[in-house]
């Protein structure tokens, strides 16, 4: 899901290196490195949604109250990412990675030790802002890391370590949350970047090349509304995703009442879809112009439809959940290369407002969700809220950000 978001800043990054400055003595540890590190990070995001029937337990809350943890995390993306993008343009990049990487340490070590729900969401709100900004600056690494013409496919492994975290970094750390009691997840996070720290401190290299840049004809380029519809389309949109992914535990505990080892293969099954939803989405993007969000946003409205109609059984909430995931994920791809088109000049920002859109997404899928909770309208009422915010966002597309023309830039996407 994220990785689309950078893709624009990667290409802009391998326009600004030559063959001969990019020059890594160990350019798979490095690559490592940062896959450790998105693979901590992801870790840390889609596993808070597995436990959070435990820490709402432990802190005697409601499941809608501790929610707030979760979209916490999101709001601290959402801002984090664009604030800092902009205040640490012109750090060194192995530098900026090495700090966020002790910000992210920090918020996760104190969400493992917080007193009550409140300091958990304050923890949760600190250890989200760090995402988006290792992302963008992992980017720029990683497009140096091998030079012109490779640096989509280095990226790519270095956000394996998200896919991992989705398919399996997510259902495992929620295991060990139901065995060993949620804070421990929290301390595995930390330990998965403590590990990450080490290795970027050793393998990413040392240059001046990794040095930041003025980020001014962004800013300038970024002044389109066609930009701020998208991210809006976005946001609406990709709600579902956390309308279904943040209340899993409660879908199949409470309205499939099965046991809650079942929860860690539901994530699986969520991650796998996905996964292949994501690849499946970038191949579209690269074909036709709006299909890929169309078909996605519609295919996901089809099956929060039947989840909340029939979500109460297994045989049927499993292959729906497979589905949203695959479904909303293909819509992903057509979002970045619709920012493409309106904004072509803007890669670094353009990819922190993307990933701020798509964690706004989050906070609005966990809020609305804990909205119907709250109602009284049962466990799965949850799905027909992302079903009016995806409706609202593919309509919002179809009737704005489809007719929008694109802009052919006169500056060079790598400028500085």
């Amino acid at each position: 899901m994220h990785g689309h978001a950078y893709h624009g800043q990667c290409v802009a990054e391998e326009r600004r290196h030559t063959a001969a400055t990019a020059r890594v003595r160990s350019p798979r540890l490095a690559l490592f490195a940062l896959a450790l590190g998105t693979f901590a990070i992801g870790t840390g995001e889609f596993g808070s949604n597995g436990i959070i029937q435990l820490f709402a337990a432990d802190f005697d809350v409601s499941i809608p109250a501790a929610t707030h943890a979760i979209t916490a995390y999101a709001v601290g993306v959402m801002i984090g990412s664009p604030a800092i993008v902009v205040l640490a343009a012109r750090i060194n990049r192995r530098t900026l990675l090495l700090g966020l990487i002790g910000l992210f340490l920090l918020g996760n070590g104190l969400s493992a030790v917080a007193p009550d729900v409140t300091s958990l969401v304050v923890f949760r709100f600190l250890a989200g802002s760090v995402q988006g900004a290792f992302f963008g600056a992992g980017a720029v690494v990683a497009a140096y890391v091998y030079g012109p013409g490779r640096s989509g496919r280095a990226f790519a492994t270095v956000m394996s370590g998200l896919t991992v975290a989705a398919i399996a970094g997510s259902p495992v750390g929620t295991l060990i949350g139901q065995h060993a009691g949620w804070r421990a997840l929290f301390w595995v996070v930390s330990g998965l970047g403590l590990l990450a720290g080490a290795a970027l401190l050793a393998w990413l290299p040392r240059t001046d090349d990794l040095r930041g840049r003025s980020i001014a004809n962004e800013v300038d380029a970024l002044r389109r509304g066609g930009v701020w519809l998208i991210v809006a389309v976005a946001a609406l949109g990709i709600s579902s995703i956390f309308a279904v992914y943040t209340f899993i535990g409660p879908f199949v505990t409470d309205a499939a009442r099965r046991d809650a080892a079942l929860i860690p293969v539901t994530l699986a099954v969520f991650g796998i879809g996905m996964a292949v939803g994501n690849h499946v989405g970038g191949r579209i993007a690269d074909r036709y112009e709006h299909r890929g969000l169309v078909w996605g946003y519609g295919g996901a409205l089809v099956f929060l439809v039947v989840i909340g109609v029939g979500g109460s059984d297994v045989t049927v909430l499993l292959p729906c959940l497979f589905g949203v995931g695959a479904t909303m994920m293909a819509a992903i791809p057509t979002i970045q290369v619709s920012l493409t088109r309106v904004a072509p000049g803007a890669p670094t920002l353009k990819g922190a407002l993307n990933l701020a859109a798509l964690n706004l997404a989050n906070a609005l899928g966990a809020v609305g969700g804990a909205v119907t909770l709250d109602a009284g309208w049962g466990t799965l009422s949850t799905v027909w809220a992302g079903f009016v915010m995806t409706a609202a966002g593919l309509l919002l597309y179809v009737v704005t950000v489809a007719r929008v023309k694109p802009v052919r830039a006169a500056v060079a996407v790598g400028a500085t």
